[in-house]
């Protein structure tokens, strides 16, 4: 059908889950407009991947962003991989937790968007197996709006031109 868009979630177990995969991906639908990406900088974090550089890099392909939060806990004990253990088990070495408990930099993410002019949906996903739906999620939508600020609509410096 004419304008039908499709965004792949760039996401460990997928076709594309990192930058090098993401490219390969795009180079085998040759690049082809209906194919973008579903950004999700929570997938990014717990794989030592810089969500903002790949927003830029990817900045043509990104028709949908989600705002789910993954917080690192890597001591030597907890690894990358999880261990098996359930999700909310303090002892992973990673986990998923509401937008603002984690280690995404959303300030950067927000900016980034902006910058590359960015405009289709944003969502708040909710994966945090330690907070109550109820709680975290308006909590989480307060913490990214914090983020959803205006631009300047003249250089921070054009005051000493008067």
């Amino acid at each position: 059908a004419e304008g039908v868009r499709f965004a792949h979630e760039v996401h460990p177990s997928e076709i594309a889950y990192d930058y090098w995969t993401t490219q390969r991906a795009l180079e085998a639908v040759d690049h082809r407009p209906a194919f973008g990406l579903n950004f999700d900088p929570s997938h990014f974090v717990w794989q030592d991947l810089d969500p903002v550089g790949f927003l830029y890099d990817f900045r043509d392909r990104i028709y949908h962003v989600d705002c789910k939060e993954a917080r690192k806990r890597l001591d030597g004990r907890n690894g990358r991989l999880g261990s098996h253990l359930p999700w909310g088990d303090p002892r992973r070495g990673w986990d998923f937790v509401s937008a603002g408990h984690g280690d995404v930099p959303w300030e950067d993410v927000f900016r980034m968007l902006r910058s590359i002019g960015y405009d289709g949906p944003v969502s708040v996903e909710w994966e945090d197996a330690g907070m109550d739906r109820l709680q975290g999620a308006p909590e989480a939508l307060r913490s990214l709006k914090a983020y959803d600020f205006e631009p300047p609509t003249t250089a921070f410096d054009a005051a000493f031109g008067n």
